[in-house]
C-alpha cells in the first residue's frame, strides 16, 4: 500500500539514548511495516556527526542486498568529505554509489548554510548523476542538525534556481512550518497548530520550482497537513505529483500518524483514490525508477 521515502535503520541495536533504543533494526522495521501496510522503504544513512554516531553508506547497502524486496538504498556524502573544500572531488564517490545501486542521496544533515560553497559543490555533483537529494533544514547554526536557511527559505530558493535538474526532497520542521505564513519566529523550530490563514513560502516554491518535492515523513510533514485538514486537501490535490509518503521511523516505537490521516482522507472521499495512490507509492516509483 505504501512506499516509505524516509526511514533510518541500524544492523544492530544501538546504545541507549534517553533510556530508549535509538534506531530500529531491519527486522523491527519490517514488523512495524507489516502492521501499517508499508511494502518497501528507502533507507537513509546518517553520516554527519551532528546527528548521532556516523553511519556508513556501506551498512545501508549491505542491509539492502540482504533484503532487496523491501529495502531501497540511498547513499550519503557529507559536504565536508574528502578535503573539506568547496571544490572537493566527490565525483568518484557518487559514481561508486551509482554503480552499486543507490537511488538517491540523503538525509543530508550537515549543519552548514545552503549557500556554503561546500554544500553547493555537493549539489553540483548530485545533479550530475541525477540523484534526488533528501535534506533536513535547520532553523539555526550550532547545536542543531540540518542545512541552515533563514526565514522565508531564500537559500533553498536560490539552490532550486541554481540547480534546476536536481530534485530537492524537502523535510523537517523548519521547512514544513512555512506551509503557512509564520506568525512568530519560534514557529520555525516546532509544529505550529494554527490553521493556514495565509499561505507561506512553501506553496509558492512548489508552484515556481518543479524540482521541489515534499517528503511528508515525521511529525513535521504530518503536522503540515493535520494542522488544517481543509487546506491539506487542496495542497495534496495541487501538488499530488510531488508529495511522497514517509514515516521517519527511528526508534522501534516511533509513531506513524500520517498513515491514519491519509487513509481517513481517502475513505471519507476528501481526496481521490488517484491522489492517494500517487502520494502513498506511485510518486516514489516514478521518482526512483522502481519496478511497480
Amino acid at each position: 500500500m505504501f512506499i516509505d521515502i524516509h526511514v533510518h535503520v541500524r544492523s544492530l541495536p544501538e546504545p541507549l539514548r534517553n533510556n530508549k533504543q535509538a534506531f530500529a533494526t531491519p527486522q523491527q522495521l519490517l514488523d512495524r511495516y507489516a502492521a501499517i501496510g508499508v511494502e518497501r522503504a528507502v533507507l537513509l544513512p546518517l553520516i554527519s556527526p551532528e546527528v548521532y554516531e556516523p553511519q556508513s553508506s556501506h551498512e545501508i547497502l549491505d542491509i539492502c542486498r540482504r533484503d532487496p524486496e523491501h529495502f531501497i538504498p540511498f547513499c550519503n556524502i557529507d559536504p565536508r568529505a574528502v578535503t573539506n573544500a568547496s571544490d572537493a572531488p566527490l565525483g568518484h564517490l557518487f559514481d561508486f554509489y551509482v554503480e552499486h545501486g543507490c537511488k538517491g542521496i540523503g538525509e543530508v544533515t550537515a549543519n552548514l548554510p545552503f549557500a556554503d560553497p561546500k554544500v553547493r559543490n555537493l549539489f553540483r555533483h548530485t545533479e550530475r548523476v541525477g540523484f534526488p537529494l533528501t535534506f533536513h533544514i535547520a532553523a539555526k547554526l550550532d547545536n542543531m542538525y540540518g542545512l541552515y536557511d533563514d526565514p522565508g527559505l531564500p537559500q533553498l530558493e536560490l539552490s532550486l534556481a541554481t540547480f534546476p535538474k536536481l530534485v530537492f526532497l524537502a523535510h523537517s520542521q523548519t521547512f514544513w512550518a512555512e506551509i503557512a505564513r509564520l506568525e512568530k519566529p519560534g514557529d520555525r523550530y516546532g509544529y505550529p497548530r494554527y490553521p493556514v490563514r495565509e499561505e507561506g513560502v512553501v506553496p509558492r516554491l512548489f508552484r515556481q520550482y518543479p524540482n521541489l518535492y515534499g517528503d511528508l515523513s515525521a511529525g513535521s510533514g504530518c503536522n503540515a497537513l493535520k494542522r488544517d485538514p481543509e487546506y491539506a486537501v487542496k495542497f495534496l490535490d495541487e501538488f499530488q505529483d510531488r508529495l511522497l509518503f514517509g514515516t521517519d521511523i527511528c526508534a522501534p516505537d516511533t509513531p506513524t500518524p500520517l498513515v491514519d490521516f491519509l487513509l481517513d482522507l481517502r475513505q471519507s472521499g476528501r481526496i481521490s483514490e488517484a491522489v492517494f495512490q500517487k502520494v502513498a507509492r506511485e510518486n516514489a516509483i516514478r521518482l526512483l525508477k522502481l519496478k511497480a
